[in-house]
């Protein structure tokens, strides 16, 4: 029902090409899933978070990529599975970061999240890795 949160956990997973038309329709379909779920206030940092995760995981890999979003005991949790296993690369000098090329993908997440992490992943014989945020529902 909109406008309840559940204590329940759920969790949503969608499988994506390797596309860029991805992003927005991952965009658009967390949008959709926080507002059924009553938290909609969740939804603006939750979209940057997914629109640079979704980007990276199109952008800079050949092989399809999983959009994951999961809620439990409080925290909602944004995650992109990839088949790139090399980790995800913070800048270096983050004074210099508004002239950058690169990089600032992963300062936007890093600011908008409370926690960020990455792990390699290998499932069903693909390896890769999955990167993931979290917010404070409350």
């Amino acid at each position: 029902m909109p406008g309840t949160t559940s204590a329940e956990p759920w969790e949503y997973s969608l499988q994506i090409p390797n596309d860029p038309k991805a992003v927005p329709v991952c965009r658009r379909t967390l949008r959709l899933i926080l507002t059924v779920h009553g938290l909609a206030h969740l939804a603006e940092p939750a979209e940057l978070i997914t629109s640079e995760l979704v980007s990276n995981a199109v952008l800079h890999t050949k092989g399809p990529a999983i959009f994951r979003l999961r809620c439990a005991g409080g925290v909602l949790r944004v995650g992109a599975w990839d088949a790139d296993p090399e980790p995800p690369e913070p800048p270096d000098d983050w004074a210099n970061l508004a002239d950058a090329e690169n990089g600032r993908g992963t300062a936007l997440v890093r600011a908008f999240a409370d926690v960020w992490g990455w792990h390699p992943l290998a499932r069903f014989g693909r390896h890769g890795k999955f990167v993931w945020c979290e917010l404070e529902v409350a």
